[in-house]
């Protein structure tokens, strides 16, 4: 019965939806204006590809076959997964929200979805359904919490054969069919705006599955996006998919590079006037990796962070949960680090937008009101000049209050800050008319 309600609500939503171009809510601009003033947020890559601990992508890379590995299932057993400790570590980093991968690329569904037995609750041992305690946990702590969700699935037999996964065996192709798997989708996506409370984004990503097709793919994506802004006004909708944003979408996303930089290969697209946000992982992948030890070093991320603020960007900061489902000790102790730096400088960073000076090879700027925040993260000089058109009327050291000398010369203005070195972040603070 529930099931059957649920199709009829989907049908109902999608066949009001028109094609006719989008105008968000007032409740939808005020949920913009909050996202981007966070600059920060945790993404969380967990499913039974933990297991394997070779990364979320090992079903298509390892071109098993779908059964097969679908048999994970059946010993996933998080016994240390407890959501007031996820929770409690990313709060204290200073990440305002969390985006957690409800259904990745491998089709297993991460909370009680009544669409397919293929999940946490019903496919496991573990018997619990991580998103509710997790959604739960996040209202506790007042922390705005994002869903993933894939488009592309490398194991229903409904689903087009994309690009990727043509390794994977055990489908049917005999089952191909689009409007079934779209109806399933938007009858999942509707769980997860119907019972786990007040989403902050639905997160898709896939798209670029069917991105070589000699006829493109129409993924319909006008009536599921007007499905998701009628169930929630004020969820936003994010597509990672490479492209500059389509219409109905209330995010930017950047994958491995920073707005107008494209060394990952992914991000050439223009840049909109949307809020934007790069996605990065800690370490090497998303999903657990046993051998994948690489992390980055505080100093890095926190200068991730900075940048990409300094760009007018969020940062989404992967962390990818072992199969016991403790984050990793190596991410904790990095969240712990961030955190102690956005206590003494987060007001450099949320609620602001880009910077008068773009990204340089000493560091960056960001602004709030009239204040302007010069972020330097090296200076070999005992100067430096800032291109600056505005009128500055103080400069200070943000840390302590200490006047910085300045003075005005040709094209803008010369800070003697003296030599910074062996620092994260060094902030002056100017204060401009």
């Amino acid at each position: 019965m529930k099931r059957a309600i649920l199709s009829i609500l989907t049908i109902v939503v999608v066949a009001t939806s028109t094609s006719a171009q989008y105008v968000p809510t007032d409740e939808n601009l005020r949920a913009r204006e909050e996202f981007a003033d966070s600059r920060f947020g945790v993404f969380i890559h967990w499913g039974i590809y933990s297991m394997f601990a070779q990364g979320e992508w090992y079903l298509q890379n390892a071109g098993l076959d779908r059964d097969e590995y679908a048999k994970a299932a059946d010993a996933f057993y998080p016994h240390r997964f407890d959501a007031k400790e996820w929770v409690s570590a990313i709060k204290a980093s200073g990440a305002k929200y969390i985006c957690f991968t409800t259904r990745h690329h491998d089709s297993f569904s991460m909370w009680d979805t009544d669409e397919s037995e293929y999940n946490i609750v019903d496919a496991t041992p573990f018997g619990r359904d991580v998103l509710k305690e997790l959604a739960k946990e996040c209202r506790r702590q007042d922390i705005k919490l994002h869903l993933y969700y894939s488009h592309a699935d490398w194991s229903r037999d409904e689903y087009p054969r994309g690009r990727t996964a043509k390794g994977v065996t055990g489908r049917d192709s005999t089952r191909i069919n689009w409007q079934e798997y779209y109806g399933f989708m938007n009858r999942q996506i509707t769980e997860l705006l119907t019972r786990y409370g007040k989403i902050g984004a639905i997160w898709f990503d896939g798209w670029w599955d069917h991105d070589e097709d000699v006829t493109p793919f129409d993924w319909q994506l006008d009536e599921q996006y007007a499905m998701v802004h009628r169930l929630q006004p004020a969820c936003l909708v994010a597509n990672n998919h490479h492209q500059v944003p389509f219409e109905g979408e209330d995010i930017q996303i950047f994958e491995r590079d920073l707005p107008g930089e494209n060394e990952y290969g992914l991000s050439g697209q223009a840049i909109s006037r949307l809020p934007l946000e790069t996605c990065q992982t800690m370490n090497g992948m998303w999903g657990y990796k046993v051998v994948d030890q690489n992390y980055k070093s505080v100093e890095t991320l926190v200068r991730y962070l900075v940048s990409a603020a300094g760009k007018g960007a969020n940062l989404l900061l992967n962390v990818g949960p072992q199969p016991n489902g403790e984050l990793p000790a190596a991410a904790v102790e990095r969240l712990h680090a961030i955190g102690d730096w956005m206590k003494l400088y987060g007001e450099t960073i949320y609620g602001t937008e880009a910077g008068d000076v773009k990204q340089q090879e000493w560091g960056c700027t960001t602004r709030k009101g009239d204040r302007l925040f010069v972020h330097i993260f090296e200076l070999a000089e005992g100067k430096l000049f800032l291109p600056l058109e505005c009128e500055v009327r103080e400069a200070k050291c943000f840390v302590d209050g200490m006047p910085i000398e300045w003075q005005r010369v040709e094209g803008g203005i010369e800070l003697n800050v003296g030599v910074v070195a062996d620092t994260i972040d060094y902030v002056v603070e100017l204060r401009t008319a």
